[in-house]
Parts: C-alpha cells; structure tokens; sequence
C-alpha cells in the first residue's frame, strides 16, 4: 500500500514502540550473550528471536496501512468470519472422538493452539455484544458465541478452559452492576456445568486428578495429579533453578530446555531484564487498551477495546500452561486487534480537537453596523471638541 500511495512511514509512532522495543532488545541481548558464553546456537537463537519481531511487525504493518474506521472495521468482520469457519472445522472433528485442533497442522494437531484463538475471538465478539450500539443485530454474534464456544469444548484443552472460565467471570465482574437479574442466571449456569456440560469435557476436566495410577506423577497427600500436569508443575520449577545461576539475562532464548508454559520460559531465557521487560509491554497494551475504550467516538470501537481487554486477560491465564506469547496462530490476531485498538485511540484523538472546535461558541463581530449611542446622552468618557 505505500508503494502504490507513494507515501507513509513503515513505523509509526505509537505508545507501544517503546515498550516493543524494549522486550524485543531485552531478550536479543539475552540470546547474544548466551551465544556468546556458548548456551545457545546462533543461528537457532537468532532465528527463534526473530520470530518475537514477527508478530510486531505485524502490528507495525497494520498501524501504517489502516488509515479510516472503515478499513478498521472490515479487518475485524473478516477476521470474525475465519473464526466462525474455523469453529465450523473444528465442530466436523468431533464425530471422529479425537480432540479438535486447527486446520493445517499436520498428523499431530495442536488442541491448545485452537483452543487460546478461540477463547481470544469469542473474547472479540463478547465484547461486541455486550457494548450497546456496536452493531445493529446481534443475532449472527449470538450464533457465533455459540459456534465457538462449541469448538473450544472440542479442543478438551483445561488451559483453554480455565482461560474461558477468567474470561466469564470478567464479564460478571464487568456487567454485573449494569444488569445483576441477568448475571446472576449466568453464575448459575455456570455452577449447573456439571449437569450439562458434554461427558468428554467433564472426563477431561477430571483426569487431572483421577488418572490411574502412572510413573512422574506429582502426589498432594492423597491427591495424584496426571502425568501432563505435573510435568508442567516440575518446569516451573526446573526454570527457577535455571534462573537462579543466570538471574539477570537468562540463559537466552533457545538456551534452556524446551518448557510449555510461557512464564518460566521467559524467566529461563531472558532472565529478570526479560521478564520486567515483557510485564512493561503486557502493562503498556493494558493502558492503551482502556484509554481506548473510554475515548472512543463509536460504539464498534469501543465494542472491540472492549473485547480486546477481555481477550488479553485470558491469554495471560491461556499462557501458565502454554507457549501462548509465542504461538503464531494466537498472536498474528492478537497484534492485529493491538492494532486496531491503537488506531481506534488515533482516531479518537484526531477527532477532539474538531469536537472542541464545533463545542465552542461562536463569536461573530459585524463591521457593517454603526456603533450604538448611550442610552443616556452623551458619554461622560467621551472627549470634548476643542
């Protein structure tokens, strides 16, 4: 597009740059260092660390191309219906009894890949519903919370669905003074899961702490948890010992063992520095989510910043048992929103100084009247002929 207009800028400043920035040096000197004192491989190190500039080249992208509401507003309808398709995908795998992942991946799917895009773009259309005004009917985001949540119960991901069950209970916390009646029936539905939720989403759910008897189980007392679970428990752990011999800079990224859950892995590879790093940026985007959301012009905006807001509380919950920062497929739609919702704030600050010029009163002074004489004679200020 800046070829074609000739024009533009590839970065543009935003609120984010900075703290972009910041995150994307903090885990490069990291890995230099680790290559350096022979952690890590170069060439694997810096290739997997180019892939953190990835995502924000997209939201970089997206920014520089995006120049109305309009634009803004169709990259959002798209990117509803490749959600509505993909839980359509993932609804055709259920009769085959093998947990649902996204389409593309091979022999081995990913079921908590599929899983944390799902819990985002329902978090995306959520946010939509519940902000009045947003859209004129409600009906095909209604059907699409249904689809989806259909998908996501397919996945059998626990990640997935305790990050759906935070992202409920922030819309409770949210709605909740607005329209008590009816977040009151939805606390109940959620309480009466048990008696209606599918059996293989139950079973799942349940195995946490019922799988038979197996060797690398973790025990609580009398409480075994499953083999998958207690080798995440065991890297948390594992990545705190590694931090503690490499407390500043980390080991680099690649440096330590593979580790499914995102905290410990930045801890591990990118030490203290990466990790403040990466909390600035997740605090940044935060702020700018919320500004966003008070200062928007238009209910769809608002609508979005909203459930971007919601969408990025439950990836943070999605990412203690996944590599969610890090996933191409959760984090493409993820900088895209980031995107959508900076631009939403742009444009919302384009538009206050005409609102402040329109708000004003106007002041008209006509030359073509003569000046009006005292009500009472002569002025006593007026000067005498001489």
């Amino acid at each position: 597009k800046m070829a074609i207009l000739k024009g533009g800028t590839p970065f543009l400043r935003t609120p984010l740059n900075g703290p972009i920035m910041f995150y994307i040096v903090a885990a490069g000197l990291a890995t230099l260092i680790g290559a350096m004192n022979g952690r890590v491989k170069p060439m694997s190190g810096f290739f997997f660390w180019l892939k953190y500039y990835e995502y924000v080249f997209l939201y970089f992208m997206v920014v520089s191309a995006v120049t109305t509401k309009e634009e803004a507003r169709g990259l959002v309808i798209a990117s509803l219906v490749i959600c509505f398709l993909i839980s359509l995908f993932a609804i055709a795998q259920i009769p085959s009894g093998e947990r649902a992942s996204a389409p593309f991946e091979g022999e081995t799917g990913e079921p908590n890949t599929l899983g944390g895009y799902l819990v985002f773009m329902l978090a995306i259309v959520v946010g939509l519903v519940l902000t009045s005004g947003a859209v004129t009917n409600r009906l095909p985001l209604l059907f699409l919370v249904a689809t989806g949540s259909i998908g996501l119960m397919a996945t059998l991901s626990r990640a997935s669905f305790l990050a759906a069950g935070v992202l409920i209970l922030s819309v409770m916390g949210f709605m909740a003074p607005r329209k008590p009646v009816l977040m009151t029936m939805v606390l109940i539905g959620i309480l009466s899961a048990p008696l209606w939720a599918p059996h293989a989403v139950k079973e799942r759910i349940a195995f946490t702490f019922t799988q038979e008897q197996a060797e690398g189980q973790i025990h609580l007392g009398t409480l075994r948890i499953d083999t998958s679970t207690s080798d995440r428990l065991r890297s948390w752990h594992q990545s705190f010992e590694l931090w503690q011999k490499f407390p500043l800079w980390g080991t680099g990224v690649t440096g330590g063992p593979f580790l499914d859950a995102w905290y410990p892995r930045v801890l591990s590879e990118t030490g203290l520095l990466g990790l403040v790093a990466y909390f600035v940026l997740i605090g940044s985007i935060f702020r700018i989510g919320i500004t966003s959301y008070r200062h928007a012009t238009d209910q769809f905006s608002r609508g979005v910043a909203l459930g971007f807001l919601l969408g990025l509380a439950g990836l943070l919950v999605h990412a203690i048992g996944s590599n969610t920062f890090l996933i191409v497929r959760i984090m493409e739609p993820f900088w895209l929103f980031t995107a959508l919702v900076v631009k939403g704030l742009q444009f919302a600050q384009a538009n206050e100084p005409s609102e402040r010029e329109a708000s004003a009163p106007s002041i008209t002074v006509r030359m073509d009247q003569p000046a009006r004489k005292p009500a009472f004679g002569r002025s006593r200020f007026a000067k005498p002929n001489l």
